[in-house]
């Protein structure tokens, strides 16, 4: 299971950037290597810090994964984009930095990547998922053409996914010309509108209409919701636009993010047309000034 950042580094979730960076520091001395010589304790201690700091320096990286979590984070992004940028230099000096995250991690940074065979070109295709999909979480099967064959893939969707986010399937990429590691997949997603739902950040909206005596002397109403319908009370005197919140019933909880709300934005429904009844009893009305 992937490591909680904020839980590895010891720090809260709203932790600034100079409590970060500062925090790192201090762990970082504690568990290098150079001060803990043949330990595999402190040196998978370092990494695992050092990997959280990566992550949560960066404020792309960070905003990416507050959002989706550790495990939609990771569909997005490889070992290779957590550490790219990241300056080592910063924290243990001008030297030293780069050769010991080779050391640790493999290489891919600054000039150990030269000796790297490269790796494989990657590919980008678009996809559509449904609304409900989206802010539920699930899996699609997608159709995906290489070398002129046309392969199914299972992809996950996380819980809370928007339009223009891009997904990452590993190894669906390019071959490497050179022997090193095929290339990835990434498919940018578009979300399509839902006839009932609408969408406000984790939270769902959707129109319901009551008549105009339920407005005035307080009603039930049904709430469509993702799953079962919801009756709820409309107490007297809500005003049309007003809303009536259904706590938990938006979009899916997704790694440390809660579910969202689903909101009914109460509309009166107008008659097109009354019956004869109805017209007498709207002019008694209109007459004693409602």
């Amino acid at each position: 299971m992937a490591q909680d950042y904020y839980a590895t580094l010891g720090v809260e979730r709203t932790a600034d950037a100079a409590t970060i960076k500062k925090t790192y520091r201090k762990l970082a001395q504690k568990y290098h290597p150079d001060r803990n010589p043949g330990d595999k304790s402190a040196e998978e201690r370092f990494k695992q810090i050092t990997e959280a700091y990566a992550v949560l320096s960066d404020p792309e990286k960070r905003s990416q994964y507050d959002q989706f979590g550790a495990s939609g984070f990771h569909q997005r992004f490889s070992r290779e984009d957590i550490f790219r940028n990241m300056d080592f230099g910063d924290i243990f000096g001008s030297t030293g930095g780069e050769d010991l995250f080779s050391q640790l991690f493999g290489g891919g940074h600054g000039r150990s990547a030269q000796r790297r065979p490269s790796k494989g070109q990657d590919y980008s295709m678009q996809i559509s998922i449904p609304f409900r999909l989206a802010v539920q979480g699930g899996e699609r099967r997608i159709d995906y053409r290489s070398d002129g064959k046309v392969e199914q893939i299972k992809v996950r969707i996380p819980a809370g996914i928007e339009t223009g986010t891009k997904l990452r399937v590993s190894g669906k990429g390019g071959v490497s010309p050179r022997g090193g590691v095929t290339g990835d997949l990434f498919l940018q997603v578009e979300v399509e509108p839902d006839p009932l739902f609408s969408r406000e950040g984790n939270d769902l909206l959707v129109r319901v209409e009551i008549p105009f005596s339920g407005i005035c002397l307080g009603t039930t109403a049904e709430v469509p919701t993702l799953g079962a319908s919801k009756r709820v009370k409309v107490p007297p005197g809500l005003q049309p636009g007003q809303k009536i919140r259904l706590r938990g019933f938006g979009v899916a909880a997704s790694g440390r993010r809660p579910a969202g709300d689903l909101f009914a934005v109460i509309e009166v429904a107008v008659p097109k047309s009354l019956t004869g009844e109805q017209e007498t009893s709207i002019k008694q009305l209109q007459e004693t000034g409602l």
